[in-house]
């Protein structure tokens, strides 16, 4: 159905119509002109994330139903990276003609399932039209007792250095579909030189060569929140002194830590954990596996600081690595490679206005 048979009240209806609410901080959800929620014992947390077709996504391998879950939990990740809780998202969406309704129900698909994943309610947005793509901003609301909101700027001196889960997946993931991408127009563009229509309507039956690789294709298109992470370290009394998700990259996020913190750091490379498939498809790629988990971004996983007294607790939870330590500011940042050598560690991760 073209969106203009229903026009945007109708889209919106059609979107919104089915959406009760899960949090009792939810007053009044879609369907007047601003959403009502009521925080009365705690603070509200804010966060706001724009993707953009072209920059942040494409569209040639990721369907609407994965970009609309990926779409949420980005911004999720961000409420939990605050030790907070997610209560309500905003959504606001710019869209050419080329898009159908059934399309914008794919999307809202994938947000309902990110939400209800974590009980967010969907209260209100925009849409729009676009003549340069589609654009996707996202507004997540979120709760937290002022004591236990984690901040960037804790750190201190002997702390240690954590993260969750794996790096890297999730850039390897992103270089293995845009290989086949490649692939597939290069098969195309030297079909239409030849003239070989027979060659051109075997290609739209193309399949990529994923064989072995589901993982990083899981971590690239299905980001997943790690608010279990967060459960566990309540569950062991542990409270994080500084954390951040890994959006941009460990390098990048590391940084951000040091620097508001007003400290050093040392990051072990041995300690660094990567997934088996990740080293494989680095290899294949001829690309440095380290450098692909310090710098790839979109992994969605903690970096967090503790104090050095809960060594033995951090290291009995499940899914969590520690990496370093941080040190007084003037020894600065640094790696420390396998043979024991040190290096700079320079923040070289996702920057979306470099040239």
């Amino acid at each position: 159905m073209n969106i203009s048979e229903i026009g945007e009240f109708g889209l919106i209806d059609r979107l919104t119509n089915n959406l009760p609410p899960l949090n009792p901080t939810t007053i009044k959800g879609v369907g007047d002109d601003c959403a009502v929620l009521h925080y009365p014992d705690s603070e509200v947390l804010v966060t706001s994330d724009m993707l953009m077709e072209g920059v942040h996504f494409d569209l040639t391998y990721i369907d609407l139903q994965h970009l609309g879950y990926k779409s949420a939990m980005v911004n999720i990740s961000d409420i939990f990276a605050m030790g907070g809780t997610p209560r309500q998202i905003v959504v606001s969406i710019a869209l050419s003609k080329r898009f159908t309704v059934e399309d914008l129900e794919e999307f809202y698909n994938g947000l309902r399932l990110a939400c209800e994943k974590w009980g967010v309610d969907i209260v209100g947005g925009d849409t729009t039209s676009s003549y340069t793509g589609l654009a996707i901003s996202i507004t997540c609301i979120g709760e937290a007792k002022k004591e236990d909101i984690i901040y960037r700027s804790g750190a201190k001196d002997t702390d240690l250095i954590c993260v969750s889960g794996d790096l890297g997946a999730a850039y390897m993931g992103l270089q293995l579909l845009e290989r086949e991408k490649s692939v597939y127009y290069q098969q195309v563009d030297e079909a239409q030189k030849k003239g070989d229509q027979r060659a051109l309507e075997e290609l739209k039956n193309f399949q990529p060569d994923f064989a072995g690789k589901e993982y990083l294709l899981q971590r690239q298109l299905q980001a997943e929140a790690r608010g279990d992470i967060l459960a566990k370290l309540r569950e062991a009394g542990i409270r994080p002194t500084s954390m951040i998700d890994i959006s941009d990259g460990l390098s990048s996020e590391i940084h951000h830590i040091c620097k508001q913190s007003n400290t050093g750091c040392r990051i072990y490379e041995q300690n660094i954990p990567i997934d088996y498939q990740t080293a494989v498809m680095a290899e294949e790629l001829n690309m440095n596996v380290i450098t692909c988990a310090l710098n790839g971004g979109e992994d969605y996983e903690l970096l967090f600081t503790v104090p050095i007294g809960d060594h033995e607790k951090v290291q009995n939870i499940e899914g969590v690595k520690l990496i370093g330590h941080i040190t007084r500011p003037e020894l600065g940042m640094a790696l420390i490679a396998r043979d024991g050598n040190e290096f700079e560690l320079l923040a070289q991760g996702w920057n979306p206005l470099k040239k």
